[in-house]
């Protein structure tokens, strides 16, 4: 009864907020406030400096700005170029976080250091699993590893250390224990929820992160080598995107007032499960399996056009206008890890006889870019992002929706750490921007 009553009165006040709380778009327009911290041509606002990346879309050429082929730096080196470096049978992922951490590529022997560490601490304290992580398994694996995270806390001693040395250890242990909060978090959830058979495999100390992570998640710990190959390249292309996304800006806003590195992250966690930052792989299935039930013949570039058409005049679908995975706050004429992507995804498509799916994928990106191109003025072009094809391969690996946006979190966590180190050294300003009141002065 209590529940049905504040729920009652909830329902009643909130016709009291939209009346005293809207303020309308013109204001933001009178007193020039870029929303969202962006200008009016979508740009960024400057709020910061960083050595970690870089992200080129436009160059000015004679005074004007103009769009260019998407590139992504990690310290000082595009990310294909690190891709390039990866050989046959190893696995990246381990080298590009020391990359992102220490602003430097590792030695062999750092390297092989490195991995030793994370390896060690790919452990969680006696019974965390079953006192927490089983506790009170949540469909929204995203709010289990927060939850997960917060209580990590309680078992540091230096919780509260600002040392340096005591947050890069901190950062390094997450590293390390993100892919089981994730996946433990999954099977948790799967058992319980849906009654499905329980296991908890551990991880195995000579395997890479990508290999763990589908070791954990299946039943028989099998995979291939191509599968654990393109799930290391997914990692490396989402573990860093420039200081400004929502969640790395999170990192750096919390850490600037000081608070520790279990909350800096917790506070990026609840940041990057936001639809509209680190679900847009979930909303491009959602679209695409939308799409094959609603056309007769996915090679007919016409029908599949028109139903595009549909789904851009919000008609039809989520009725959002939006045709997902295409376009990109940032990059104009195309995102570098959607180009890169894009090939591994191919590969990986053919290996599991999903060839007429990839043939789809391909149709509704080129038909796709027409219709917005010439439904609608985009001032830097449009171009594919790279969640239009994440999302495909997580379901060609077999790996289940609901750790879509976890994977993202297991590899954004190096980029988080790399900005909250960053912020410990360079910044001691708390991070305070500036609203201007409009509240009428009633006496």
């Amino acid at each position: 009864m209590a529940k049905k009553n504040i729920l009652d009165y909830s329902t009643k006040q909130k016709d009291i907020c939209l009346k005293n709380d809207n303020i309308t778009e013109n204001m933001y327009e009178k007193y020039s406030v870029n929303r969202g911290l962006r200008d009016i041509n979508g740009k960024g606002i400057l709020t910061g400096l960083t050595n970690i990346s870089k992200i080129t879309s436009m160059k000015n050429v004679d005074g004007v700005n103009v769009p260019v082929e998407g590139e992504l730096w990690y310290r000082g080196y595009k990310v294909n170029s690190l891709i390039d470096e990866i050989k046959p049978g190893e696995f990246g992922f381990e080298k590009v976080a020391y990359l992102l951490l220490f602003g430097k590529k590792p030695t062999d022997k750092e390297y092989a250091e490195f991995t030793k560490i994370i390896s060690e601490n790919r452990t969680l304290p006696t019974n965390f699993t079953r006192d927490v992580i089983m506790k009170a398994p949540s469909k929204d694996i995203m709010n289990s590893m927060t939850r997960s995270i917060l209580t990590l806390a309680s078992y540091d001693e230096n919780i509260s250390s600002m040392a340096l040395e005591d947050s890069i250890r901190q950062c390094l242990l997450l590293i390390a224990q993100f892919p089981m909060l994730a996946i433990y978090g999954y099977h948790a959830y799967n058992h319980i929820e849906n009654y499905d058979s329980m296991f908890i495999h551990r991880p195995d100390p000579n395997l890479s992160t990508a290999e763990n992570i589908l070791l954990m998640l299946r039943p028989d710990k099998k995979y291939t080598p191509l599968e654990a190959h393109i799930l290391d390249i997914a990692l490396i292309l989402h573990m860093e995107h420039g200081g400004g996304n929502n969640s790395t800006f999170t990192t750096r806003v919390v850490t600037s007032a000081g608070t520790d590195t279990y909350s800096a992250i917790a506070a990026a966690m609840s940041s990057l499960k936001g639809p509209k930052h680190g679900g847009a792989n979930i909303k491009v299935m959602e679209m695409m399996k939308n799409i094959k039930e609603n056309i007769s013949d996915t090679t007919d570039r016409d029908e599949i056009r028109a139903y595009l058409s549909k789904i851009l005049a919000g008609e039809v679908f989520d009725n959002k206008g939006l045709i997902y995975g295409l376009g990109h706050a940032v990059y104009s004429l195309s995102d570098p890890r959607e180009i890169i992507f894009k090939e591994y995804v191919k590969e990986l498509a053919h290996n599991k006889g999903k060839d007429s799916d990839m043939e789809l994928y391909n149709i509704v990106e080129e038909e796709g870019l027409k219709l917005i191109n010439s439904s609608r003025h985009i001032y830097k072009g449009v171009c594919p992002n790279v969640d239009f094809y994440s999302g495909f391969v997580y379901d060609m690996l077999g790996i289940p929706v609901e750790l879509y946006t976890p994977l993202f979190a297991i590899a954004r966590i190096v980029g988080w750490s790399a900005h909250r180190i960053e912020e410990l050294i360079c910044m001691n300003k708390i991070i305070r921007p500036a609203y201007m009141s409009v509240m009428k002065e009633l006496e």
